[in-house]
């Protein structure tokens, strides 16, 4: 199960990449709770927040992707995870003087999304970078654990901590965490040497990796696959603040605890998928936990009572990250090395898709309420699913 952390780099690149995690994690329920405090609760306010953190995935990562291809990846991660954290410190400062509104949370939020942009693909290749193919999924899987150990610990910390220091000093916090990530990511030795190729544009490059995807069918739907829960799936993760309010009259501090749960429960799927060396019909794996993710989200969005909630919400976090490891590690194994900056750019550029329907979302949840919203959400994640395997059979065949 955890074979790959016996290499050096990917050690180091592990430690980075929970320390990003956990302070993107923290930082997520800071800024929800900010925002509920300056918005009047509102779940619109919250879908909008997001859109500026996901479409600038949409805008920059085709950009991003080329370059990851053409310079250093190790370089553009440090580069952006540094811009993460003085972004977030800014945020801090505005928030204690008390000066901070809506509009500027908007900005930074661009700002976070933009930075957040240029490190991710360019954090995914790393992965093939350091380790051997035959470790790959096992390395996926792992460094998605990270990220799942931070949603654990970061929002039930974040959630305490705005008791005790308001949500300024837990931005404050998120802003060193960043730096930390920084100085983990400085002593990985791998990601340094760019693939030998034949020089051209950056726009030129941005159209190879399009057409990449485009001609080849498996590599088409499986970006096809990534687009799905974003539209659908994703709507529970933007309006889980308003929902903890509205059917649940959680503090900070209980909604951070139920998004540890989530956490734990995605933990143990990506532990799973980690100690699963020689899993077959991976496709068809990836189909399955999407509509197990869709009907965890239809149920769990209609719970009053949060004993019930906790069980559903492990169950939701098992299945949407058996889901995003394995759909990364699929993605990965059927790039080429000179390709997989691109190609996880366009899958970062799929995160742009979720304003599409999470902010339409957030407006049906101020008129028949965020349950009954979320119920919608995740019948039509099953829906679109189904739809997607059975005019696409050849998925399911996906080694």
């Amino acid at each position: 199960m955890f074979e790959s952390l016996q290499i050096r780099d990917f050690r180091w690149l592990w430690l980075a990449s929970m320390g990003s995690f956990m302070a993107m994690n923290m930082q997520m329920i800071t800024r929800g709770w900010l925002v509920l405090r300056l918005a009047d609760d509102s779940p619109l306010a919250l879908a909008f927040v997001m859109m500026t953190f996901s479409v600038p995935m949409t805008v920059v990562s085709p950009l991003a992707g080329a370059l990851a291809d053409r310079i250093p990846r190790k370089r553009l991660v440090m580069l952006s995870q540094a811009g993460n954290g003085l972004f977030t410190l800014a945020l801090a400062a505005l928030d204690l003087s008390g000066i901070v509104t809506f509009w500027m949370v908007l900005v930074i939020g661009v700002m976070n999304g933009t930075m957040a942009a240029f490190q991710m693909p360019s954090r995914q290749a790393m992965i093939a970078d350091v380790v051997p193919e035959t470790k790959l999924m096992n390395a996926i899987s792992l460094n998605n654990s990270g990220m799942n150990i931070s949603r654990i610990v970061g929002p039930a910390l974040a959630g305490v901590l705005i008791i005790f220091i308001d949500t300024a000093g837990v931005f404050f916090i998120v802003g060193g965490v960043y730096m930390v990530s920084v100085a983990a990511i400085m002593r990985v030795e791998g990601g340094q040497i760019v693939v030998d190729r034949p020089r051209t544009s950056v726009f030129s490059d941005i159209g190879e990796g399009l057409r990449y995807v485009a001609v080849d069918p498996l590599r088409r739907g499986l970006i096809i696959m990534a687009i799905i829960p974003e539209l659908f799936g994703f709507s529970f993760f933007v309006l889980l603040p308003a929902w903890a309010r509205e059917a649940l009259d959680v503090q900070s501090d209980g909604l951070g605890m139920l998004l540890t749960f989530m956490g734990v429960g995605a933990l143990a799927g990506t532990l799973i998928l980690a100690s699963l060396n020689n899993l077959s019909r991976r496709g068809l794996v990836v189909l399955v936990s999407c509509v197990l993710w869709g009907v965890g989200l239809t149920f769990s969005s209609q719970v009053t009572s949060y004993i019930l909630a906790v069980p559903l919400l492990l169950f939701v976090g098992l299945a949407s990250a058996l889901f995003m490891s394995l759909s990364v590690t699929l993605i990965q194994l059927h790039s080429a090395p000179e390709m997989r900056g691109r190609m996880m750019s366009i899958r970062m550029m799929t995160l742009g898709f979720m304003p599409v329907t999470s902010v339409p979302f957030g407006a049906v949840a101020e008129r028949i309420g965020t349950p009954d919203a979320l119920l919608i959400s995740g019948a039509l994640l099953v829906i679109a699913t189904a739809v997607f395997a059975l005019t696409n059979p050849g998925f399911r065949k996906i080694a």
